[in-house]
């Protein structure tokens, strides 16, 4: 008897020998060993640690692990934690371990994650007194309770802190309106102030248009890929850093399920997945769907605390100090992602110099067959997609990001302290500020498909919120146009002009330069006495016409022939209509940011019925 117990000891240290010392313990606990070997031969495939799998994979909860890492250290484990006001965040979240409140029986709690785990096994004995244990769970909840007021403000105002000049509170400067109301006065007035300064504006206005419209037409000639590279090199998964996906949701019940499944779906070694859905604290339809849905274990819910502005910014700054990704990608709810991307945007981070901080993907219109408005909104978008930023980028100029599938060095978003919780367009304004820093943006040809506003009135108002944002960016980064100029250089300051304000007032002036152009070229006719400057700017308005009508359809068009939707190319002769809707949506902007300049005009989700990318049977799905 004595010499089977023997024996049964000797096999159980041997177990417990060939497993790592962070899951080793659990032995003693009654997990079987087949479980924990598993576990530990994932971590050596993929290069992370036996501990993080055992959860990440759902092999093992993550509050059992450490009630009984409690057990195997001879301490408590805390289901509720309760933080002392000395406690400093996100600092307490960063070493895992936090001061508790005076009157608890320990002085301290730690929650390790991954290698520190066998650290604190090895070490235990020697602390004195030895601290109660917790998950990283009950931790970051002990600390939004705790510190719910920081954290709002710091997601709120951190970056007008520490870059006043780059944050888009308090508003436009008045010098700058006024500026801006004296060039757009004295462009109206052109054709009744003095023939040679009236002209002079006008060939001025026209030199302006002709520049943006160079820039898009000049696009066109890029070759851009829809498809990663043959032979692109492909990481291996012990080379792939740990990644993480932050989605903000703000009234997002119906489409639950369909996210959910696609995030499910990523390839991505799970043990380096850091996924991070973010909530609004009243909105209590997407909670209980979230409840109520089969959550993978490397999935965690974010209440964001409650505060002002309520916008998707704010979400997002809440979840970047809890990032635990090198690198980190933001997705929208309605997103349709290739499983691939994650990993195709590693490989190419690691091939890139340390400069490239950002790798915006392709976004694709899914719905595009639901009607004449959304079929020319997947045209608007191939033109922007694959045309217009990937020739950005490859000229590595400055790029406005397009709000999802932008993929971050996740140190970079911290230097520059994320995003303008204000500004309601932060992926615009973002995309100039890592410009400002002097970092750049790459091209990643992997696509995301996503949902186009199916009615009218919902592509308003989601159009009136990009061009508001458009001029927040705008103002704000013209406040030192000298300073800006100095930090990108002339050439890429054009460029940064001609996409950000030069898109608002290219849409502003739309209606007003067809109507004025048509008046003018009518009365040149009826003027033969008309003298050379006005024939000149009479020819200048002609150019520009020309050049404005190729500019709305080609970039468009070649997109569609990219992207294989030659079907679609008989739409895009109604471009100049749709971006006579544009012009609308610019001037609704513009008594909006008069009235509510950060008022976020929410988009309905899930309402299709139409999709290419197959969005609407996972619609139908429960569960992941």
């Amino acid at each position: 008897m004595a010499s089977e117990a023997e024996s049964g000891s000797a096999r159980g240290a041997a177990s417990r020998l060939s497993l790592p010392p962070e899951i080793g313990f659990l032995l003693d606990a009654g997990v079987p060993h087949a479980t924990l070997a598993q576990a530990a031969a994932l971590a050596r495939a993929c290069g992370t640690d036996a501990a993080t799998v055992l959860v990440n994979r759902g092999l093992m909860d993550e509050d059992l692990f450490y009630r009984a890492l409690a057990r195997t250290l001879g301490t408590v484990f805390l289901e509720r934690v309760s933080l002392d006001e000395t406690a400093r965040y996100p600092q307490i979240l960063e070493v895992g371990a936090a001061p508790l409140a005076t009157g608890s029986a320990q002085s301290l709690v730690v929650a390790p994650r991954g290698a520190a785990i066998a650290r604190l096994i090895a070490g235990y004995a020697r602390l004195a007194p030895p601290p109660a244990i917790t998950s990283p769970r009950r931790l970051r909840l002990a600390a939004f309770e705790r510190f719910a007021e920081t954290i709002a403000d710091e997601a709120a105002n951190d970056l007008a802190r520490h870059y006043p000049e780059w944050s888009c509170t308090p508003g436009p400067a008045w010098p700058s309106l006024c500026l801006f109301g004296l060039v757009f006065l004295l462009f109206l007035m052109a054709g009744r102030l003095p023939d040679t300064i009236g002209f002079g504006l006008i060939a001025l206005g026209q030199c302006s248009v002709l520049g943006m419209l160079a820039l898009r037409l000049a696009a066109v000639t890029v070759p851009a890929r829809t498809e990663p590279a043959a032979g692109a090199r492909r990481l291996a998964d012990r080379a792939l850093p740990t990644y993480t996906v932050l989605v903000a949701l703000y009234r997002e019940a119906v489409i639950l399920p369909r996210l959910i499944h696609t995030l499910a779906r990523l390839d991505y070694p799970e043990a380096k997945l850091d996924i991070k859905i973010l909530i609004e604290a009243d909105d209590g339809e997407t909670a209980a769907a979230l409840r109520a849905a089969v959550l993978p274990a490397r999935f965690e819910v974010v209440v964001v605390p409650p505060g002002l502005p309520r916008t998707k910014p704010r979400a997002l700054n809440v979840g970047l100090p809890l990032a635990r990704g090198e690198l980190l990608v933001v997705f929208d709810a309605e997103d349709q992602v290739d499983p691939g991307q994650l990993r195709e945007a590693a490989s190419r981070f690691a091939d890139e110099p340390p400069s490239t901080a950002c790798l915006q993907g392709r976004l694709v219109i899914d719905n595009c067959a639901e009607s004449w408005l959304t079929r020319l909104f997947a045209i608007e978008y191939a033109g922007l997609f694959d045309v217009l930023l990937p020739a950005l980028t490859a000229w590595r100029m400055p790029t406005p990001l397009g709000g999802t599938s932008t993929h971050f060095r996740t140190r970079v978003l911290r230097e520059l302290h994320g995003w303008d919780a204000w500004n309601v367009t932060e992926d615009a304004d973002l995309g100039i500020r890592l410009a400002l820093a002097g970092y750049r943006v790459g091209d990643l040809p992997s696509p995301t498909f996503e949902e186009a506003p199916k009615t009218l009135r919902a592509w308003l108002r989601q159009r009136t919120r990009w061009l508001k944002g458009f001029m927040q960016t705008s103002f704000t980064h013209g406040r030192r146009p000298l300073d800006v100029v100095r930090r990108l250089g002339l050439l890429d300051s054009l460029c940064a002009v001609a996409v950000v304000p030069g898109t608002v007032l290219s849409a502003l002036l739309y209606p007003l330069l067809t109507i004025w152009l048509g008046i003018e070229w009518t009365a040149l006719d009826a003027k033969p006495g008309a003298g050379l400057i006005a024939h000149l700017t009479g020819a200048g308005a002609l150019v520009v016409a020309s050049a404005g009508f190729v500019a709305m359809w080609l970039p468009g068009a070649v997109g569609c022939l990219r992207r294989g939707w030659p079907n679609l190319l008989i739409f895009a002769a109604l471009m100049p209509i749709y971006f006579a809707l544009v012009s609308i949506a610019a001037w609704l902007a513009v008594f909006e940011l008069a009235r509510h300049p950060h008022r976020w005009n929410k988009t309905e989700h899930g309402l299709s019925r139409t999709s290419r990318s197959g969005a609407l049977h996972l619609k139908r799905r429960r569960g992941p």
